[in-house]
């Protein structure tokens, strides 16, 4: 009796976290039961890997809390940051359906709590749930496209209007409304290289266009390092 109270705890505590995720929201517990029995949770602090760049690619995560850091590197140890996932994001978005590698490097910046699936057991959920299946396309589809916008912003824009629309598409992101909704704060701190190497350019690039910024009031970075931003001014100076 006691086993089968703590598996229905197990089964009801990672039913609760998956739910949180868009892709399983539409699903009822008992739908949710197949996932449930495969998936796993593991908890990670701040400097770890979940994995890198190159590896045999064995699991699917979705993030329950906490923020998790996409990045590849070249040969040279170059860093470009593909993206920062957060609580409802599931990664990586490459390699279903065929066997591949880790496309990427993935640390931790934040405490985090992941639900993992076995690629292969996932993708026999998908084959037996085809609505979930129509939602990780539309997913995977989203990604394409945030892609395919910024390569047209790093052909079609210089270092400082691509830093300036870095800044509009984090705000989107990560931005926590202030001063009644007239700007946005980043609910997460990046550095200035950590800007720099989301888009490609040096970080003595990005440091003097904040600066440019903070002096036209545009942004305003405080001692620990949080970005205030207006929004509004900001889209004006761009477009």
């Amino acid at each position: 009796m006691e086993k089968k109270g703590r598996l229905q705890m197990k089964t009801e505590s990672i039913f609760d976290q998956l739910y949180g995720v868009p892709l399983f929201k539409s699903l009822t517990l008992e739908e949710m039961k197949p996932v449930i029995n495969i998936a796993s949770v593991k908890t990670y602090t701040p400097g770890m890997h979940v994995f890198l760049q190159g590896e045999e690619l064995k699991n699917v995560y979705f993030i329950h809390h906490g923020k998790v850091k996409i990045y590849k590197t070249d040969l040279n140890g170059k860093e470009q940051i593909v993206n920062v996932l957060q609580a409802g994001d599931m990664f990586p978005h490459a390699g279903f359906f065929r066997q591949d590698s880790c496309p990427a490097h993935a640390e931790i910046i934040e405490n985090v709590t992941l639900i993992y699936i076995p690629i292969i057991l996932f993708e026999h959920f998908l084959i037996q749930h085809p609505e979930v299946c129509i939602k990780l396309f539309r997913v995977l589809g989203d990604k394409i496209v945030d892609l395919q916008v910024r390569l047209e912003e790093q052909i079609f824009h210089n270092s400082f209007e691509q830093i300036m629309m870095l800044l509009l598409r984090l705000s989107k992101v990560y931005g926590k409304p202030t001063n009644g909704g007239e700007k946005v704060t980043l609910t997460t701190n990046f550095t200035n290289r950590e800007l720099a190497n989301m888009i490609g350019t040096s970080r003595e690039t990005v440091s003097r266009t904040l600066t440019q910024l903070k002096k036209n009031n545009i942004v305003l970075v405080n001692s620990n390092g949080e970005i205030t931003i207006d929004t509004v001014a900001l889209e004006t100076q761009l477009f």
